[in-house]
């Protein structure tokens, strides 16, 4: 996949995973397409980062410690100030079980780990609503 041409850089992107090789991987991916990119190790991390930063866009694990990905969407959801952001699932967690939880909490979109380039890529452009 090429890089694309535009600027992309006035999206910003919260990534939420407690592994920092997941956090470094996702980052590696977007970045290289000019997204800011922001960070967050567990969900009353990314709350707080959601409600100081306004990203426009949350990639979100479901297994972490404090507060999972399924409170984090949970809180979110809760919020009328957040009820236009978009929140794609990154996670192991793969049964029918995990993915209709996820979508019924609010999740926009599901991505299943590993995460491949193409997959990240094309659902930060749909949730954003860029042509690729």
């Amino acid at each position: 996949m090429e890089d694309l041409k535009l600027d992309l850089s006035k999206y910003s992107i919260l990534v939420v995973d407690d592994v920092p090789l997941n956090v470094m991987l996702v980052e590696k991916m977007l970045s290289r397409f000019g997204f800011r990119i922001l960070k967050a190790e567990n969900g009353l991390e990314a709350m707080r980062e959601i409600l100081a930063d306004k990203p426009d866009l949350v990639f979100l694990d479901i297994m972490m410690p404090i507060m999972d990905g399924f409170q984090t969407l949970e809180q979110i959801r809760k919020n009328p100030e957040l009820s236009d952001l978009r929140v794609v699932v990154l996670s192991a967690l793969n049964s029918n079980e995990d993915i209709v939880k996820a979508y019924n909490l609010g999740a926009n979109d599901f991505i299943t780990k590993p995460i491949m380039l193409d997959k990240l890529i094309n659902s930060a452009a749909k949730q954003l609503g860029i042509k690729i």
